[in-house]
């Protein structure tokens, strides 16, 4: 018996060893085939390679080739935009865009020139194949639908032309330029395009459901921006609604509630009541436009705009624009934007408008009721028909020039912040049309106004601070066209004489030598809420204890 045992136990094991060997001759059956099939497809790898030392060596090579793109900014031929992949629950998708030829090339020289032209700087990563799209014929890829609303232009703006194709591609944007420079157009464009997309994919769209969300600090831009993409989207079938407070609540509500809705425009307040009632719903908002950011964070939306944000899709494509680009802004773009460009046109500090030639007069307070009625009889035309804004600073004070004028026998209109929308919105219709064409305003239209042909700006009074100056004076001179700004300064002005002296250097404008009189001094900025308190504190040292005797 044990004889027996002892032989069937040699059995197993020479038919174990041969199975294994069996396994060993598959796996180098399997090897030199995958070798052979590397070999004639042309595919051959590291594998190929020697030795291992060549290997590592290549390995290097190929980072500090890497590296050196990433710090020169230079790309390979041929390499095409990058385009943002598409969120992980797959519900929209976010690059469109494809370069026409003529765009793909424009040679380096020629991008470094364009430029070099209109003061603009990109950067980010994988930002250096983003060539702008010059001419509209060269948007092959955007609809003719989404287009047709540009036909009134002759060629992109250079903020446009830049825009373009990286929020086209996906890609989340910061945009530094000057009011008058085309941004409405440059998130809308590529935002219609998005909501199409969308629109073919789910084939249905929710009441109180945007797809489309923009966020403005002031009614009148809300408004402005509205009647773009209104207008911008008419063709396509595209519905915007526009949120402001000052107004009902009852009317918006009924009206968000009557109609779908692919955009939404707002204002921050007015936006965060009707989401906290759960009027609208910003889950399906997939593309996020935040324009005057800067503006938002000085008037103390910082919490709204958060709030906001955090209410949207947690994969959306932001684009944010601003004139400025300070601490605040950095801060958010940091926490909310993932992976931006950055396109700057121009400086990241505030400058004016090169389009607008400044006048600046040194005046007694008393004067200016006299000195404004020769001013328009100068800049006025015979036809009195030519558009002029006249800013002052407080409520009464509109109220007393409009009557002033009126009592000269100008036709004139006043719009500010206690009379009501309903009156603002027909004072500014009839300023757009012509039939009235002098309109006197607060600081309240100062960002929001944007009318073709306003050739002159007044400033009866100057603003409280140097950054609504800068936005008053670019109600003039937009979309490329020359303007004219003419400024009363006086005694009580003083302390804002250095900045405006700065701006006037910068922009290569004459500079009175009265203004210059009252000094260069620029005093340190406070913000307008909460002043300078606790600055330039070091919070690393430990408090001390003080002992009174």
């Amino acid at each position: 018996m044990t004889e027996k045992n002892d032989e069937q136990l040699e059995l197993k094991k020479s038919k174990k060893k041969e199975k294994k060997k069996n396994k060993e001759k598959k796996k180098k059956e399997k090897k030199e085939k995958k070798r052979k099939n590397q070999s004639d497809s042309g595919h051959e790898v590291e594998s190929n390679i020697s030795s291992k030392k060549d290997r590592k060596r290549i390995r290097k090579e190929e980072k500090s080739r890497k590296q050196k793109k990433k710090e020169t900014g230079e790309s390979d031929k041929g390499e095409h935009p990058y385009q943002q992949p598409p969120p992980k629950d797959g519900t929209f998708q976010k690059a469109f865009y494809k370069e026409s030829m003529k765009t793909s090339g424009i040679s380096s020289e020629d991008v470094v020139k364009f430029y070099e032209k209109n003061e603009m700087t990109v950067t980010g990563s994988k930002c250096s194949n983003y060539n702008p799209i010059i001419d509209f014929i060269n948007a092959e890829c955007f609809p003719r639908k989404v287009m047709k609303h540009c036909d009134k232009f002759e060629k992109p703006s250079p903020i446009q032309s830049q825009c373009w194709p990286i929020l086209a591609s996906g890609r989340d944007i910061i945009g530094i330029a000057q009011t008058g420079s085309g941004k409405t157009l440059a998130f809308t464009v590529p935002g219609l395009i998005h909501i199409l997309d969308v629109i073919s994919k789910t084939k249905k769209v929710e009441f109180g459901h945007p797809i489309l969300l923009v966020v403005a600090p002031t009614r009148e831009l809300a408004m402005q921006i509205s009647e773009v993409t209104a207008d911008a989207g008419k063709d396509c079938g595209i519905k915007s609604i526009c949120i402001y407070g000052g107004t009902s609540k009852h009317e918006q509500r009924n009206e968000i509630k009557r109609q779908k809705i692919h955009i939404c425009v707002a204002t921050p307040g007015r936006l965060k009541d009707f989401i906290q009632e759960s009027t609208l719903k910003l889950s399906r908002v997939s593309y996020l436009v935040l324009d005057e950011a800067d503006r938002m964070l000085d008037e103390g939306f910082e919490q709204d705009v958060r709030y906001i944000i955090e209410n949207v899709h947690i994969e959306r494509q932001i684009a944010m624009f601003s004139a400025t680009w300070p601490r605040s802004i950095q801060q958010l773009a940091n926490e909310f934007l993932m992976d931006p460009v950055k396109v700057t046109c121009g400086s990241e500090d505030l400058v004016a408008n090169r389009n607008v030639k400044q006048y600046v007069e040194v005046v007694e307070e008393f004067s200016r009721d006299a000195k404004i009625h020769l001013l328009l009889r100068k800049y006025h035309n015979k036809s009195r028909s030519n558009r002029i804004l006249i800013f002052v600073l407080y409520k009464k004070e509109a109220d007393r020039v409009d009557r002033m004028l009126k009592n000269k026998g100008w036709n004139c209109v006043a719009i500010h912040g206690n009379i009501g929308q309903a009156q603002r919105f027909e004072a500014v219709e009839k300023f757009k049309s012509g039939k009235v064409p002098l309109l006197i305003a607060t600081d309240v239209a100062a960002r929001g106004l944007d009318i073709e042909d306003i050739e002159y700006v007044i400033n009866y009074s100057f603003p409280l601070t140097i950054e609504d100056y800068v936005h008053r004076i670019g109600r003039t001179g937009r979309a490329g066209k020359s303007g004219i700004s003419h400024t009363f300064f006086t005694q009580h002005d003083k302390p804002r004489a250095g900045e405006l002296v700065n701006l006037l250097r910068e922009a290569q404008q004459p500079i009175p030598e009265e203004l210059l009189k009252f000094g260069t001094h620029v005093k340190k900025k406070e913000h307008k809420l909460y002043g300078a308190f606790a600055k330039n504190i070091d919070m690393t040292k430990k408090a001390t204890k003080i002992i009174f005797d």
